[in-house]
């Protein structure tokens, strides 16, 4: 590969990188064609991008971006795989979704998310757990709603019982 090659792929990764809040590095090294292109059609129904990358580009990339990630280092050893997501979680529900089709691949290496890394295969299920902001957005409504909805429904009934407390006072004047 060229430099200018190198270049253009560095600044690539640092779009990716600023673009999407979030990417996980996974090895797929062992997944046939296949099954390669069957995690593909996934990540792309997900609006998942997926990209194989050498580590010595991406870890230039991770320097060159505007964002402060280190520790990244451990995971970018082997094959690499990039999956740049919006959502924090969807790329961990992906993999297990994968999982359970009988092959442990693809592994996890390490993950950056909500401006935190994660690194291992025993990140996983963390990461999955963790709400997307569209899930915190309806906790905090469903939240705000339900006082809201007691005092409604307290009033609605209350005022039955005024009014028919009121019926009786006029009723023995």
């Amino acid at each position: 590969m060229k430099k200018t090659e190198k270049a253009e792929m560095i600044n690539s990764l640092c779009e990716n990188i600023g673009e999407y809040n979030h990417f996980y590095i996974t090895d797929i090294q062992g997944l046939n064609a296949g099954q390669t292109s069957d995690l593909r059609r996934l990540c792309f129904k997900k609006d998942i991008k997926i990209r194989m990358v050498k580590n010595t580009l991406f870890k230039r990339a991770i320097q060159q971006s505007e964002k402060d990630i280190e520790g990244m280092d451990d995971a970018l050893k082997g094959t690499s795989a990039i999956m740049f997501s919006d959502t924090g979680n969807l790329p961990a529900k992906l993999i297990k979704d994968f999982h359970k089709s009988g092959l442990n691949l693809p592994l996890l290496k390490g993950a950056y998310v909500e401006e935190a890394v994660y690194l291992g295969e025993d990140q996983l299920d963390t990461l999955s757990n963790i709400k997307s902001k569209e899930e915190l957005l309806g906790d905090v409504i469903g939240l705000l709603q339900s006082p809201i909805k007691n005092v409604v429904s307290a009033l609605e009934s209350g005022g039955g019982t005024i009014h028919g407390l009121l019926q009786t006072l006029e009723e023995r004047e």
